[in-house]
């Protein structure tokens, strides 16, 4: 689009959903329905049914936006600020809900009027070309878009902008040789930040039922545990995914957390969901080697997860709870995977080591949010006076958890594996250090990571977490 003598007769029309807002806010609209009411999913096919208009009507009928927080590209509101102040009439039209347009619309002020879906008709494609060309004549306007839906409407503009070009816009737009505005694409470590790849070092609990049990030598036992890994690490990332996909309005007005590659748009939501139904796909197939006892564990870990997403981690130690127990899940898989049994110690271990690491998580929350008496911390069910007692109650897990590790080094089981007890008692400093270290770097605000995967990335932690490992060989191999 140039500075012809008639610019400013020509008005520019501007496609939403991923030309304007690097997002679709049909899916973003979907998610915090859900969010809201999960029971809603029931009703979503009898809405399509209905036709696509019918479902983003319902869903915007029941759910609010928030204009502000969307994310917006920054190179067409740039371009958009510019043929305003030129004079030229701007329009915004989109498939999305006339709810939705128009707050969007009133939030940024550069639009003259607003096109968009109202009533039984989908305004996208044929629809929106007519509307345009009814409104302007054909030819009679300008238009930017994105995406394959958009192609009928740059036929009848007087010239068309690409923007983000899904597959076929870009062959459009090869074909016909029109502007394409820039914008940032993801890389390989856009698609990493996606799966959350440094989480998965949480899923090396795995293994634990197989150092326990000194099979370190057996090659099938540790076959049994990397498949187990790679199934538990694929529907972790899936999860992963979907969280985000539940967070989107929470991240975006979070300090670091907007970065992520859903809340800034750097990776589109459809690319998500086909990434989960990969991702569970792989899950599936890795479990299908492993015994009907390790699916049933993953299956288990896949509803507890989707649950704490949806619901559960905006409850009041509820939440912690059940991140003890998604961590302790882990271990039960491991035992699943390789048919070794579990015991009553290290469950009981487990439960009150990883709570005391998840109260560590929203201790750091409470401790870095600048919240007031009374305000909750965005998402949970934790407000600013909380912050002592979950301090309180995460060091007494801790010390609970050295506890029965002690009852444990002390009992006949204990005197049976181990032809030399004595020496699996560095165990207990050893986990005093770990976790009470813990506490202390979240008080003095250096905590900034998960705290299981920061204790498997900290070197202090590894070395002694080595010691400790070596100890436990030697006790139970030595005559």
């Amino acid at each position: 689009m140039d500075a012809r003598s008639d610019k400013t007769t020509v008005p520019l029309a501007v496609d939403l959903d991923g030309t304007l807002i690097a997002t679709d806010l049909l899916w973003e609209g979907l998610f915090l329905l859900l969010r809201k009411n999960p029971l809603l999913l029931f009703m979503v096919p009898f809405w399509l049914l209905k036709g696509p208009a019918t479902l983003k009507n319902e869903i915007a009928r029941r759910i609010d936006i928030d204009p502000a927080s969307l994310p917006y590209r920054p190179e067409v509101m740039e371009r958009l600020r510019a043929e305003r102040d030129a004079g030229r009439r701007i329009v915004l039209a989109t498939g999305s809900p006339r709810k939705f347009a128009e707050a969007i619309a009133a939030h940024l002020g550069v639009f003259d009027a607003v096109l968009a879906t109202d009533g039984p008709e989908n305004l996208t494609s044929r629809m929106k070309r007519a509307a345009l060309v009814k409104a302007y004549g054909d030819g009679g306007f300008d238009y930017a878009g994105n995406s394959r839906h958009d192609l009928q409407v740059f036929d009848a503009a007087r010239e068309a902008i690409v923007v983000a070009p899904d597959r076929q816009a870009k062959r459009w737009r090869d074909a016909h040789g029109c502007e394409q505005i820039e914008t940032p694409k993801p890389t390989p470590k856009t698609v990493l930040k996606m799966l959350r790849v440094h989480q998965w070092l949480k899923n090396g609990l795995i293994g634990i039922p197989v150092l326990l049990s000194h099979e370190y030598f057996n090659a099938g036992m540790l076959a049994e545990c990397l498949i187990a890994f790679v199934a538990f690490s694929a529907a972790a990332s899936a999860i992963y995914i979907l969280n985000d996909f539940f967070d989107l309005a929470l991240d975006r007005r979070h300090p670091t957390k907007r970065n992520r590659p859903f809340a800034s748009g750097i990776l589109s939501m459809r690319f998500g969901i086909g990434s989960m139904v990969v991702l569970l796909a792989v899950s599936a197939a890795a479990a299908s080697f492993l015994p009907p006892l390790f699916g049933a564990v993953l299956g288990a870990y896949l509803v507890a997860t989707t649950a704490y997403s949806l619901s559960v981690k905006r409850m009041l130690l509820l939440d912690v709870l059940m991140l003890a127990g998604l961590y302790t899940m882990r271990i039960l898989a491991g035992a699943a995977a390789t048919s070794i049994g579990v015991s009553f110690w290290l469950l009981a271990f487990s439960i009150f080591f990883f709570l005391s690491l998840a109260l560590v998580k929203r201790f750091v929350e409470l401790r870095s949010s600048s919240l007031v008496v009374g305000e909750r911390i965005a998402g949970r069910g934790y407000r600013a006076e909380d912050q002592e007692i979950v301090a309180q109650a995460g060091m007494a897990s801790a010390f609970s958890s050295v506890l029965v590790l002690a009852l444990y080094i002390d009992s006949a089981a204990v005197r049976e594996l181990y032809p030399h007890p004595w020496m699996v008692w560095p165990l207990a400093p050893i986990v005093l250090y770990l976790t009470i270290r813990i506490w202390i770097l979240a008080r003095r605000d250096e905590l900034h990571d998960d705290p299981v995967v920061f204790i498997i990335r900290d070197w202090r932690s590894q070395i002694v977490m080595l010691i400790g490992g070596a100890m436990l060989v030697v006790a139970g191999v030595i005559p």
